[in-house]
């Protein structure tokens, strides 16, 4: 069995108009939330093998924050360009290509495409993912090339103001 956690990046700024999307910093309410969920993982007791990210600022930013607390090095973040603004196939063609070796991937991405993910691989009691939610998904699956739709079980959905912290 697999298990994909799935982490929608911090809230970020909208405070330079002058940057793109891609280039928009953590704000200070997802620099204080990120490690605060972070250590909400470590204290689900699973550690993951392997970080996956968008390249975006605050995708990065927040896998960064996460490596940290989780006491994993950042240099062993992989960058995925692919999960920046992705379709759901797109991410699905993602999950299938990971590391055959890992079986414990935590990865940092944004929405609509992390809802839809978790929505097409489980049930799940959200539409939507809020800024720096955790959606740990356990799927039914010996290898990243079988993961499919329905394949997953939500076993935690873990978001800052959900009252658990």
């Amino acid at each position: 069995m697999l298990r994909l956690t799935l982490v929608r990046h911090a809230k970020s700024s909208w405070d330079f108009p002058e940057l793109g999307d891609f280039e928009r910093p953590l704000n200070a309410r997802g620099r204080r939330d990120a490690p605060v969920m972070a250590q909400r993982l470590v204290d689900l007791g699973r550690r993951p093998d392997r970080l996956v990210s968008s390249p975006a600022l605050r995708a990065i930013s927040t896998a960064h924050v996460f490596s940290t607390v989780l006491g994993l090095p950042a240099d062993d973040i992989r960058i995925r360009p692919r999960v920046y603004d992705a379709s759901i196939q797109t991410l699905l063609d993602t999950v299938r290509s990971l590391d055959p070796a890992a079986r414990h991937v935590l990865m940092f991405g944004h929405n609509p495409g992390f809802s839809e993910l978790a929505l097409t691989l489980a049930h799940c009691p959200f539409r939507d993912m809020p800024t720096c939610a955790i959606a740990a998904l356990e799927l039914h699956a010996e290898a990243w090339t079988e993961v499919g739709p329905g394949c997953g079980r939500l076993i935690h959905f873990l978001y800052p103001k959900d009252g658990s912290g």
